[in-house]
């Protein structure tokens, strides 16, 4: 039987109880709104702590051949979505809408991802630092695909994808790159050294987080109108495809790895959708495709959805 206890501990959660706030301040048009810069530090922040906690986790694990069948199913998990969706998406909004949505869906949220490290931690569950590797390396097949898939379908051919300048761009995207770099930092750097700056890497990581969500809900609120000219079908999909991804997930990864950390964790990367990477990228390789239809889904639905209903569905589906 579901936990309910479970869900409302989830429900209780400060973080998300800021999203909420921050979604509740622009239906009553409150002028509550975090600074850009503020909160593009805020995010740098999150990456920066997030990838050099995993480096210096990263360092203490052994590399075996669980490891490496992890960091295969992950890059999969990444390959296969875009391509099991694209063709659905391609029936209801042609090639380039459909093409940026599988991308969004295929790739990750690494905020999705740096909040269920979070609500694990609640769970005194231990954190495995080559989960942050993962996630970093699952942002970028999934937009080759969906661009592959394009370029495939699309009938202007005049317009050609450059897929070496979005494989470079995927990785040289700032998010990415930082969260690339703490990791390796991380890596590097000596017990001794990292625990100069834990109380900045440690101790401010959930009040950061707390503020930064409050900053999506606001984000949130002011995209989901946009959405309402679509009719039901993105929500529907926003909602469904998540929950069926992060269902399959939970449950298969259990023939790649025992720890119920890493299981719940590959849930939430199938099952997130990317609002930071993907948009940059479809940005430069796809114009044509409209952001008032992805990032609102992505950001409005998935995302609210994922770390309220889907946290502990994907858990208890990995528990048992």
């Amino acid at each position: 039987m579901f936990n309910l206890d479970l869900l409302f501990e989830n429900l209780t959660n400060p973080a998300l109880l800021f999203f909420i706030l921050g979604i509740l301040a622009v239906c009553v048009k409150s002028d509550l709104e975090i600074p850009p810069t503020s909160a593009k530090f805020i995010s740098l922040y999150l990456l920066f702590s997030i990838g050099f906690r995993g480096g210096q986790e990263l360092a203490h694990e052994t590399f075996d051949t669980e490891i490496i069948k992890s960091i295969i199913f992950g890059l999969l998990l990444s390959a296969v979505i875009p391509l099991m969706y694209f063709y659905i998406l391609k029936m209801k909004f042609g090639v380039f809408d459909a093409g940026a949505i599988a991308a969004t869906y295929g790739s990750i949220s690494a905020v999705t991802f740096i909040t269920a490290v979070s609500y694990l931690e609640s769970l005194q569950q231990p954190i495995h630092g080559q989960m942050v590797a993962i996630m970093a390396l699952m942002e970028s097949p999934a937009i080759i695909v969906s661009l592959i898939l394009v370029s495939l379908y699309n009938k202007n051919k005049e317009k050609k994808i450059s897929q070496l300048e979005v494989f470079k761009h995927s990785f040289t995207n700032s998010s990415i790159f930082l969260l690339l770099g703490s990791l390796v930092i991380g890596f590097i750097a000596s017990e001794k050294q990292a625990l100069g700056i834990s109380p900045f890497t440690n101790d401010l990581f959930k009040g950061f987080l707390v503020i930064f969500l409050l900053e999506m809900g606001i984000t949130s609120g002011k995209k989901l109108k946009s959405l309402f000219q679509y009719g039901y079908y993105p929500f529907l999909f926003a909602i469904m495809i998540p929950l069926i991804n992060g269902c399959i997930t939970a449950y298969v990864s259990g023939f790649i790895t025992d720890d119920i950390s890493n299981r719940f964790l590959f849930s939430i990367l199938a099952a997130s959708a990317s609002y930071i990477a993907v948009p940059a990228a479809m940005k430069n390789a796809l114009p044509e495709a409209n952001p008032s239809l992805y990032l609102p889904m992505a950001l409005a639905i998935t995302f609210p959805f994922n770390i309220t209903i889907g946290f502990p569905i994907y858990y208890f589906i990995v528990l048992g």
